[in-house]
């Protein structure tokens, strides 16, 4: 698979499907999901924002680099110490490609040790690439496979990953992210609700590549999940200096974070349905990088914010965004999570 990263920094392990897939509009493919479609089986139109969301993310990335570093530094600590140096990361793609790097890169600076990396498919709803997985075991003990991802929301796809690698004995479900705000796992860098700058964009910072596809037409039995380059965006391609920018706030030594809200995250999206009457809590996405994909990839019915944070910086981006698309954004007294976002139901519309 191609893709803007350098072949030392990360293997994919996906189908490269560029030109065999038309992609379909952001309304086109919300109504199909919505009929019952899959969303893996249909890719978004990829384009660059306007040039005031590109400010709202170089203004984002300024001011989040460093709590973005520190996760990295604390994630790599508690990998070290749970899992010794004997790892071989393995990122979900694609939001965990980025991180998975940075990673890669924080070992190399500390630890003086080059940890292998992958990046493989999984898809809510479908689970994990079978064929992927079958050439890390052929390559590697199952005890030393650590999946990473950029955040959770709410777990789903943590849920999707234990319930996929049930049938591989031997291989740990232990997801490691930058920020869990829901509060599922301890392999984190934190539990706050940070914004990680990758989750402002899409392609232009994760390699040039899309999001994975998986269809019986052009995934065949025996192929990794496929994914497009969008090598006519290559003047616009911020993946390594989105990186870099993190690099150079690397600490060597960083403080354990002992902050964590009790309870967990889904609890709270329970809570939220039930205010607004929503059925289907799939169509709550919490926390500030699912809130983001929420503006960026559906249509969304409207913003939740966190009252104590209509200052933050790290919200820019999301008022930006909401701003531009005509999305009502609302204060709410949320607890685990700074923003949420909710898609709209388009049944009636």
């Amino acid at each position: 698979m191609k893709s803007s990263y350098r072949e030392e920094d990360v293997t994919l392990l996906l189908k490269d499907i560029t030109g065999l897939v038309k992609p379909q509009s952001t309304k086109e493919r919300e109504r199909l999901i919505q009929a019952g479609k899959h969303y893996c089986e249909m890719l978004p139109i990829e384009y660059v924002p306007s040039e005031k969301y590109m400010e709202a993310y170089e203004e984002a990335l300024k001011n989040d680099a460093v709590s973005t570093a520190r996760a990295v530094a604390r994630l790599a600590d508690k990998i070290i110490e749970k899992r010794g140096k004997q790892v071989v990361l393995v990122s979900l793609a694609r939001a965990g490609i980025p991180i998975g790097i940075l990673l890669k890169h924080y070992f190399q600076k500390k630890y003086r040790i080059n940890i292998l990396h992958y990046s493989i498919s999984i898809i809510r709803g479908r689970g994990i690439d079978d064929n992927a997985m079958r050439y890390l075991l052929q390559h590697h003990k199952p005890e030393e496979l650590l999946f990473v991802d950029g955040w959770i929301g709410k777990g789903a796809i943590l849920r999707e990953l234990k319930k996929a690698l049930a049938a591989y004995p031997g291989v740990s479900s232990d997801l490691a992210v930058l920020a869990d705000p829901a509060n599922v796992t301890e392999l984190c860098g934190t539990h706050e609700d940070i914004l990680i700058p990758s989750s402002c964009l899409n392609c232009t910072v994760s390699g040039l590549i899309s999001r994975t596809f998986l269809r019986d037409d052009i995934i065949g039995k025996n192929d990794f999940h496929g994914a497009v380059y969008y090598g006519e965006l290559k003047e616009s391609d911020l993946s390594y200096a989105f990186i870099e920018t993190i690099e150079k706030e690397f600490e060597m030594e960083c403080e354990k974070e002992d902050k964590k809200i009790d309870g967990q995250g889904l609890k709270e999206v329970r809570e939220i349905a039930k205010q607004y009457g929503i059925e289907d809590i799939n169509f709550i996405k919490p926390g500030i990088g699912e809130t983001t994909r929420v503006l960026l990839r559906r249509v969304p019915w409207k913003i939740l914010l966190h009252c104590a944070y209509k200052e933050d910086t790290s919200l820019t981006h999301i008022l930006r965004l909401a701003k531009e698309k005509g999305v009502p954004v609302e204060y709410y007294p949320l607890s685990h999570y700074k923003a949420c976002g909710i898609i709209k139901k388009l049944a009636d519309t």
